[in-house]
Protein backbone atom coordinates (compact mmCIF):
# COMPACT_ATOMS: atom_id res chain seq x y z
CA UNK A 1 0.00 0.00 0.00
CA UNK A 2 1.71 3.26 -0.76
CA UNK A 3 -1.16 5.84 0.03
CA UNK A 4 -4.50 5.76 1.88
CA UNK A 5 -7.41 7.61 1.27
CA UNK A 6 -10.67 8.99 3.54
CA UNK A 7 -13.66 10.91 2.90
CA UNK A 8 -14.67 13.39 5.60
CA UNK A 9 -18.17 15.42 4.99
CA UNK A 10 -17.95 19.23 6.26
CA UNK A 11 -20.59 20.01 8.38
CA UNK A 12 -21.00 23.26 10.48
CA UNK A 13 -19.11 22.51 13.12
CA UNK A 14 -16.26 22.44 10.89
CA UNK A 15 -17.35 25.64 9.22
CA UNK A 16 -16.53 29.98 10.06
CA UNK A 17 -19.96 32.13 10.19
CA UNK A 18 -19.35 32.28 6.01
CA UNK A 19 -19.63 28.66 5.36
CA UNK A 20 -15.76 28.09 4.62
CA UNK A 21 -13.90 25.25 6.25
CA UNK A 22 -12.09 27.22 9.47
CA UNK A 23 -8.37 26.94 8.50
CA UNK A 24 -7.51 25.11 12.09
CA UNK A 25 -9.99 22.34 10.59
CA UNK A 26 -7.63 21.19 8.00
CA UNK A 27 -5.30 19.92 10.92
CA UNK A 28 -8.11 17.48 12.56
CA UNK A 29 -9.24 16.01 9.33
CA UNK A 30 -5.31 15.50 8.57
CA UNK A 31 -5.10 13.62 12.11
CA UNK A 32 -8.31 11.63 11.69
CA UNK A 33 -6.85 10.21 8.12
CA UNK A 34 -3.27 9.89 9.42
CA UNK A 35 -4.85 7.53 12.61
CA UNK A 36 -6.80 5.40 9.99
CA UNK A 37 -4.29 5.01 7.94
CA UNK A 38 -2.10 3.08 10.20
CA UNK A 39 -5.57 1.73 11.22
CA UNK A 40 -6.38 0.02 7.77
CA UNK A 41 -2.54 -1.43 8.29
CA UNK A 42 -3.94 -3.42 11.15
CA UNK A 43 -2.82 -1.36 14.39
CA UNK A 44 -4.36 1.19 16.53
CA UNK A 45 -2.45 4.29 17.47
CA UNK A 46 -3.64 3.47 20.84
CA UNK A 47 -1.47 0.16 21.00
CA UNK A 48 1.88 1.91 20.28
CA UNK A 49 0.83 3.62 24.14
CA UNK A 50 -0.23 0.52 25.68
CA UNK A 51 1.77 -1.45 24.52
CA UNK A 52 5.20 0.85 24.22
CA UNK A 53 4.45 3.44 26.51
CA UNK A 54 4.79 5.83 23.06
CA UNK A 55 3.09 8.70 21.16
CA UNK A 56 3.49 10.71 17.83
CA UNK A 57 3.52 14.00 18.12
CA UNK A 58 3.35 16.39 15.50
CA UNK A 59 7.14 18.32 15.25
CA UNK A 60 6.53 20.41 11.97
CA UNK A 61 4.02 20.87 9.77
CA UNK A 62 3.16 22.94 6.42
CA UNK A 63 0.08 23.59 5.57
CA UNK A 64 -0.70 25.00 2.10
CA UNK A 65 -4.35 26.54 1.26
CA UNK A 66 -5.32 26.83 -2.23
CA UNK A 67 -8.94 26.59 -2.19
CA UNK A 68 -11.82 26.68 0.26
CA UNK A 69 -13.80 23.81 1.17
CA UNK A 70 -17.69 24.81 2.24
CA UNK A 71 -20.10 23.35 4.09
CA UNK A 72 -21.79 19.96 2.54
CA UNK A 73 -18.49 19.53 0.65
CA UNK A 74 -17.02 15.86 0.99
CA UNK A 75 -13.14 16.19 1.24
CA UNK A 76 -11.05 13.37 0.00
CA UNK A 77 -7.78 12.87 2.77
CA UNK A 78 -4.90 11.54 0.45
CA UNK A 79 -1.97 10.24 2.51
CA UNK A 80 1.02 9.33 1.62
CA UNK A 81 4.72 8.45 3.82
CA UNK A 82 7.66 10.02 2.15
CA UNK A 83 10.18 9.43 5.10
CA UNK A 84 10.28 7.13 7.43
CA UNK A 85 13.47 6.96 10.34
CA UNK A 86 14.12 5.28 13.23
CA UNK A 87 11.98 7.91 15.40
CA UNK A 88 10.66 9.98 13.30
CA UNK A 89 8.20 10.17 9.38
CA UNK A 90 7.27 12.75 7.04
CA UNK A 91 3.96 12.22 4.96
CA UNK A 92 2.24 14.62 3.03
CA UNK A 93 -1.32 14.57 2.61
CA UNK A 94 -3.73 16.02 -0.28
CA UNK A 95 -7.19 17.78 0.08
CA UNK A 96 -9.41 17.06 -3.10
CA UNK A 97 -13.36 17.45 -3.14
CA UNK A 98 -15.70 14.51 -4.34
CA UNK A 99 -19.51 13.91 -5.40
CA UNK A 100 -21.15 11.89 -3.51
CA UNK A 101 -20.25 8.84 -5.61
CA UNK A 102 -16.61 9.21 -4.89
CA UNK A 103 -15.25 10.73 -8.42
CA UNK A 104 -12.29 13.55 -7.52
CA UNK A 105 -13.93 17.00 -8.54
CA UNK A 106 -11.79 18.63 -11.32
CA UNK A 107 -10.99 21.29 -9.04
CA UNK A 108 -7.87 20.04 -8.14
CA UNK A 109 -5.62 20.02 -4.57
CA UNK A 110 -7.68 22.46 -2.36
CA UNK A 111 -4.78 22.08 0.09
CA UNK A 112 -1.59 19.86 0.87
CA UNK A 113 0.10 18.97 4.16
CA UNK A 114 4.17 18.16 4.98
CA UNK A 115 4.20 17.05 8.20
CA UNK A 116 6.82 15.37 10.14
CA UNK A 117 5.66 13.04 13.02
CA UNK A 118 8.31 12.24 15.78
CA UNK A 119 7.91 9.00 18.33
CA UNK A 120 8.43 9.86 22.22
CA UNK A 121 8.36 8.40 25.42
CA UNK A 122 5.03 9.71 27.07
CA UNK A 123 7.22 8.86 30.52
CA UNK A 124 9.82 11.58 29.82
CA UNK A 125 9.09 13.22 26.27
CA UNK A 126 12.31 12.16 24.87
CA UNK A 127 12.55 10.77 21.46
CA UNK A 128 12.59 6.87 21.14
CA UNK A 129 12.73 4.21 18.33
CA UNK A 130 9.62 2.91 16.96
CA UNK A 131 9.24 -0.32 17.54
CA UNK A 132 10.27 -3.21 15.11
CA UNK A 133 6.94 -4.01 14.29
CA UNK A 134 5.98 -0.01 13.97
CA UNK A 135 9.00 0.30 11.75
CA UNK A 136 7.60 -2.58 9.73
CA UNK A 137 3.84 -1.32 9.63
CA UNK A 138 4.95 2.28 8.52
CA UNK A 139 7.21 0.64 5.70
CA UNK A 140 3.81 -0.44 4.05
CA UNK A 141 3.09 3.50 3.25
CA UNK A 142 6.33 4.19 1.40
CA UNK A 143 5.96 4.20 -2.45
Amino acid sequence: MTQHQIDFRVYYEDTDAGGVVYHARYLAFAERARTEAIRAQGSAVSELLEEYGLVFVVRTASLDYRRPFRLDDIARITTRLTELGPASCRLLQTFTRVDAAGVESADGVHASLDVRLACIRVQDGRPARFPPRWHDLLTTLLP
